[in-house]
């Protein structure tokens, strides 16, 4: 215990120049206070440099995903526009030579030396280019004589009795129909059995 007394001295017989005055004590904290608002005051501004440049990061990366929507879009309207466009461009390409042959035959039939035979052979064998290129575009003709009649696919154009044909049988064909991918593009007009 005597040794702590000598350590601890009352306030009284502190030095002089030991005890702080007020004012010191007073500027001391005021410096303290001066550092630590610098210190926050430099923390702050360098948080709100960071978030700036963040933002302005983000703001530059909106944009441009922006830009590239809108390239997209019009991108995607172009090439609508021309799969509407040119959409049967390859059916036209298959077309035009059934279409030569067509116009050679026309071209034969008005001549003196035609005979029936060329020009019915001819036709056939530009009949027979032009079923080639509807097959090639999955377009099947309907000719149902001698089946049932079956409305999804024809069209009775009238009815007639007939002893060589069982009731609702297709007994002719007035118009052949056609589908386009198993879909009904046109039916086929026929004459039923009674």
């Amino acid at each position: 215990m005597a040794e702590s007394k000598k350590t601890e001295q009352p306030v009284e017989q502190m030095n002089e120049e030991q005890i702080p005055t007020a004012e010191e004590a007073l500027e001391a904290s005021d410096e303290a206070l001066e550092q630590a608002q610098e210190t926050v005051s430099e923390d702050v501004e360098a948080l709100l440099a960071e978030s700036r440049s963040e933002a302005e990061k983000h703001r530059d990366m909106a944009l441009r995903i922006q830009a590239d929507m809108e390239n997209l879009r019009r991108r995607t309207r172009l090439d609508v526009e021309n799969a509407h466009k040119y959409a049967l461009d390859k059916f036209v390409n298959a077309l035009i030579p059934a279409m030569d042959s067509m116009e050679m035959g026309m071209e034969a039939a008005s001549k003196k030396e035609a005979s029936i035979e060329s020009i019915r052979e001819g036709i056939d064998m530009t009949f027979k280019q032009l079923l080639d290129v509807l097959a090639e575009f999955n377009v099947e003709r309907i000719d149902p004589k001698g089946e049932k009649f079956d409305p999804q696919l024809h069209e009775a154009m009238t009815m007639v009795p007939s002893p060589d044909h069982e009731s609702n049988t297709v007994v002719d064909v007035i118009q052949k129909g056609y589908t386009l991918n198993e879909r009904l593009v046109r039916p086929a007009r026929v004459i039923v059995a009674q």
